[in-house]
C-alpha cells in the first residue's frame, strides 16, 4: 500500500467508527445544525461584520475576515481543484446522509478552514470569547466527520490551513500596526 491508501484507510476506519458507536438520532439534529451554520463560513461571517461595528472589536472582525478569505482561496480555490479527492459518501455509497449532500471536492474542508481561521484570530484577541468561539469550531469540524461529508484527513488539513492562515494575518495587522489603527486605540506608554 502506499502512503494515500494507507491514510484513506484510516480515515475510513475512523468514519466507519463514528457511524457505528456515536451516531444516533439525537446528534443527527444537533450535528446538522453545526454542519449547517458553518456552511460557507456563515455563523463566523456575520459574528465578523457584528465585530466590525462595534469600535473594540472592529479590527477582530476585519482580521477574521483575511483570515477566512486566505484560506477561501488557498483551500477551496486552490487545493480542492488540485488534490480532487471524491467526498466519503461518493465512495461508501451505502451511507444515508442526514444532511444535503455537499457538492465539490472533499479536501481540505472548507467548514473547517473558515471555523479554525476564525476561531483562531477571536482567540488571538479575546480569550474570554476565544474559547468558546473554539469549541464551536471543533463542533463544527466534528460535525462534518459525524455527517460522513468529509474524511478526518481533510478536517485535518482544513483545520491546519485555517490557524495558519489566522496566525499570517494576525502577524502581519500586528506588524503593521493596523489592529491598533482599526480599533481606534492609541499607543499607551507603559508605566514601570
Amino acid at each position: 500500500m502506499n502512503f494515500f491508501e494507507n491514510i484513506t484507510t484510516i480515515d475510513t476506519a475512523v468514519l466507519d467508527f463514528i457511524q457505528q458507536y456515536i451516531k444516533c438520532d439525537f446528534l443527527d439534529v444537533i450535528m446538522a445544525f453545526f454542519s449547517y451554520i458553518g456552511d460557507k463560513g456563515a455563523i463566523w461571517l456575520i459574528v465578523a461584520f457584528i465585530f466590525i461595528f462595534l469600535r473594540k472589536t472592529r479590527s477582530m472582525g476585519i482580521m477574521m475576515i483575511c483570515a477566512m478569505g486566505i484560506g477561501f482561496f488557498v483551500g477551496e480555490v486552490g487545493l480542492k481543484n488540485i488534490v480532487c479527492r471524491p467526498r466519503p459518501f461518493i465512495v461508501n455509497t451505502d451511507i444515508i446522509l442526514n444532511i444535503l449532500p455537499p457538492s465539490g471536492y472533499s479536501c481540505p474542508s472548507g467548514h473547517s478552514c473558515s471555523s479554525l481561521a476564525a476561531a483562531t484570530v477571536i482567540l488571538s484577541k479575546d480569550k474570554r470569547i476565544g474559547i468558546p468561539a473554539m469549541c464551536l469550531a471543533v463542533l463544527i469540524v466534528f460535525s462534518r466527520l459525524y455527517n460522513y461529508v468529509h474524511y478526518p484527513s481533510d478536517v485535518l488539513l482544513g483545520m491546519a490551513l485555517g490557524v495558519l492562515s489566522a496566525l499570517f494575518i494576525i502577524l502581519l495587522f500586528r506588524k503593521t500596526g493596523l489592529d491598533n489603527k482599526l480599533s481606534n486605540q492609541r499607543n499607551k506608554k507603559k508605566v514601570y
